[in-house]
């Protein structure tokens, strides 16, 4: 097994710093970067999963193995579907952790009555930011740095870096498998028998709420079915 990078930085990377780390990154393995996140930010570091996703579950795979403390959260929008609740509750039972909710200072009723309602339907942008950007701004206040299942060959995510710095939640994020391929991620999961949202074989390509996802065609990229009909491909998280 490689030993992972040492580093004896400052969590309060420059830039340039962030870039080089990154650039170290790109012929090593995820649970590299992840040895090298969990060593660097400690306690101060978030895994976040949509428990929908098959990067993500790779990811808490990897990470609860190496590290049976991390912090693990997920945003709980109140519209998810009931197999990502219960794959939820798989990984508790498999893995010991405790994934952390947040949810939209907002229940669905409160923000039919200021909003209106079905708002997905009509300002899905607007329904984002209620129930997934500012509850993902809450989980991340208190950290330094955060842990997604993003990869380049995913729709519009062809520029991320394996580490950089995030502007608009103003920390490190740490993306493992940003240089991996569908096909290195599901050989993961087979491999290791890694529990997965079963939708994800229902022609579900990218599993986020119940109003705003479908299943689509076998040949459809990573993320159709989201927001169908429409031209939004990202909640906001990761732009």
């Amino acid at each position: 097994m490689d030993e992972p990078l040492a580093t004896t930085l400052s969590p309060r990377f420059t830039p340039e710093e962030i870039e080089r780390i990154g650039n170290r990154f790109e012929d090593r393995r995820p649970e590299d970067v992840l040895r090298w996140a969990f060593e660097t930010f400690g306690d101060k570091i978030g895994l976040a999963s949509s428990f929908g996703g098959a990067s993500g579950a790779v990811l808490v795979d990897m990470a609860a193995k190496m590290n049976p403390g991390v912090r693990v959260f997920y945003l709980d929008t109140d519209f998810l579907f009931s197999e990502t609740y219960a794959q939820i509750e798989e990984a508790k039972k498999r893995y010991g952790i405790t994934p952390i909710a947040y949810g939209s200072r907002l229940t669905p009723e409160e923000q039919a009555g200021e909003y209106g309602e079905a708002l997905w339907s009509r300002d899905p942008d607007r329904c984002c930011d209620l129930r997934k950007v500012e509850p993902n701004a809450r989980a991340l206040a208190e950290l330094d740095a955060w842990i997604t299942g993003i990869r380049r060959d995913q729709a519009q995510r062809q520029n991320v870096g394996i580490v950089e710095w995030n502007e608009k939640f103003g920390l490190v994020k740490v993306n493992p498998v940003a240089h991996w391929t569908k096909k290195e991620t599901w050989g993961y999961i087979l491999a290791n028998k890694v529990p997965y949202n079963p939708l994800l074989d229902q022609g579900h390509k990218s599993i986020g709420c119940t109003h705003c996802t479908i299943a689509v065609g076998a040949t459809e990229d990573d993320r159709s079915g989201r927001w169908a009909g429409t031209d939004k491909t990202e909640c906001g998280l990761h732009t």
